[in-house]
């Protein structure tokens, strides 16, 4: 299993690192990261823009789920649904907790909950992830 450090990594270069995600915690049971609201990542109004919100959520549960893949599989995202209820504004800290509600053997059911500074809840995400390729032993 990749450590934090191997994953974000794998991250940095890609759309996620783009975005500044920055992982906290890894396991399999549960992923724990942060993004600053930039000016380039809001609405006009200087709010965290709801795509943001979706593509930060969608990589906490895609990670969560490459925590629990065994050699050879992959994962992709085949739905989600996104709730929003608060705002983050620009130039704070957005916090992401994607825990693990199914962890079955073809798919992953991962939800996210976004929180402002303030500690207060901008959206929930939930998300399945498939699960690809033949499991070794």
């Amino acid at each position: 299993m990749p450590g934090l450090q191997d994953v974000q990594h794998i991250l940095d270069p890609l759309f996620p690192g783009l975005m500044g995600v920055r992982l906290l915690e890894v396991t399999p049971e549960r992923v724990v990261a942060e993004l600053t609201v930039r000016p380039d990542l809001c609405t006009a109004g200087g709010i965290l823009h709801g795509g943001a919100h979706m593509a930060f959520a969608d990589t906490l549960g895609a990670v969560g789920t490459v925590m629990n893949l065994g050699a050879g599989q992959t994962t992709t995202t085949t739905d989600s649904s996104t709730k929003f209820i608060g705002g983050a504004k620009v130039n704070t800290v957005v916090t992401g907790e994607a825990v693990a509600l199914h962890r079955g053997r073809t798919t992953q059911v991962w939800q996210t909950s976004i929180r402002n500074a303030d500690g207060k809840l901008c959206s929930v995400v939930t998300q399945t992830q498939l699960v690809m390729g033949a499991k070794a032993g």
